[in-house]
């Protein structure tokens, strides 16, 4: 046997006060972090950016039960771990097709503190998105209120930011019956 098979990692000894030191800016830049980023989402030909705080989750598309006597854009309702939700097909809502559903359909769950049990579906997850890397531009045409900002990235793909909060209260996602 050579010397680098017996070679052993000795921990770093730290005080309690460097540890919480350390451990307070590790929990300081996660925070930071997730603050600055925004889920990307794609729907239809537009992509969107959801912030992480109003998204919960984003998971496969389970199976959707329809609901007669709905909006073409209302899907239908999924039980997700016991839990019902109302499945707005996004695409459809926003005027820009209608999701098919594939293995990279995803739900996004709207996040729990808003109270809504409603998801959206979108036709894929983009992963997270620094604004910061994002340049705002003044809106094409006048937009719903829960349209936050919009955004053009490096390349000029145009980002529409959604407000979940507003689009939860507003009176078209809210009627979903035909």
């Amino acid at each position: 046997m050579d010397d680098a098979e017996h070679t052993t990692i000795t921990p770093r000894r730290l005080s309690l006060r460097d540890y919480q030191r350390e451990l307070a800016e590790r929990l300081r830049l996660a925070d930071s972090a997730r603050s600055a980023s925004k889920l990307g989402v794609q729907v239809g030909s537009e992509t969107w950016l959801i912030d992480l705080v109003e998204a919960g989750e984003v998971i496969p598309v389970p199976p959707i039960t329809p609901v007669p006597l709905t909006q073409p854009w209302f899907r239908g309702v999924a039980n997700v771990r016991g839990n019902l939700y109302s499945v707005v097909d996004f695409a459809a809502f926003v005027g820009v097709g209608s999701v098919e559903l594939t293995e990279r359909s995803r739900l996004v769950l709207l996040g729990e503190r808003l109270r809504s049990a409603a998801a959206l579906l979108v036709d894929r997850s983009l992963g997270l998105r620094n604004p910061a890397q994002l340049r705002q531009r003044a809106p094409a045409q006048a937009r719903p209120a829960w349209v936050r900002a919009e955004y053009e990235d490096e390349a000029g793909a145009s980002w529409s930011e959604l407000d979940v909060a507003e689009l939860v209260r507003d009176t078209e996602f809210l009627a979903v019956g035909d």
